[in-house]
């Protein structure tokens, strides 16, 4: 196989000048507007699920820098009689799912944002884990901040194959733009209320990427 070569053009004025200062002021905005939200969804969290509220997990970011993503907890602390944590599918309970096929557990990631740790849009970040297994197009999904939403979510989200994923992701990053950023916003709202795509709304979980899948 031909050796990928990451030969693209250098960003525009959209990704160098003007995405993050637009990311911080709608960052802003929606948390002020959506506080009574992530208020209500905060306190069933800790009446339904427990402490802690936010679920925090390392995640790779822009060239790979490992940041802690901030999500709403969906699943309960339930373990094994050997004191292990049993699968996920076990520990996921129906007021979680509501959570995940709502993209509500998503909300605190508007602090991510704020930070600097991610954008509105960009590729979604994944584990850690997963880095040994990209190839080098693969990698260039970490050339840009990863995204609340993305290209590959509006495209299929968790129903599509892990290749056609990262296709999409570094479609994306070369692609990258103002109108781009627009669209994949509008289809991101459009999705949420039909629900496509969504497997944790079913009880399942999107397998896992090994390099081979």
């Amino acid at each position: 196989m031909a050796e990928y070569k990451n030969n693209h053009k250098p960003y525009g004025p959209y990704e160098r000048f003007f995405k993050r200062p637009l990311d911080i002021i709608f960052a802003l905005l929606a948390l002020i507007i959506l506080s009574p939200i992530l208020l209500i969804v905060a306190i069933l969290v800790r009446i339904k699920l427990g402490s802690p509220i936010i679920f925090k997990q390392e995640r790779p970011g822009k060239d790979e820098k490992i940041f802690k993503l901030y999500k709403f907890r969906t699943m309960t602390d339930a373990r094994d009689k050997k004191g292990k944590l049993l699968p996920n599918e076990k520990r996921i309970t129906k007021f979680g799912k509501i959570l995940r096929a709502t993209s509500l557990d998503e909300l605190p990631e508007l602090i991510n944002i704020l930070k600097g740790e991610m954008s509105f849009v960009g590729p979604r970040p994944l584990h850690i884990e997963y880095l040994k297994y990209y190839n080098k197009r693969q990698k260039t999904r970490h050339n840009v901040r990863p995204g609340l939403t993305g290209w590959a979510q509006v495209n299929g989200r968790n129903s599509i194959s892990w290749t056609e994923k990262f296709k999409l992701d570094t479609y994306y990053v070369k692609n990258i733009s103002f109108m781009m950023d627009i669209k994949v916003i509008f289809l991101t709202i459009k999705k949420v209320f039909v629900r496509e795509g969504i497997n944790a709304a079913n009880g399942q979980f999107t397998e896992r990427f090994n390099g081979s899948n």
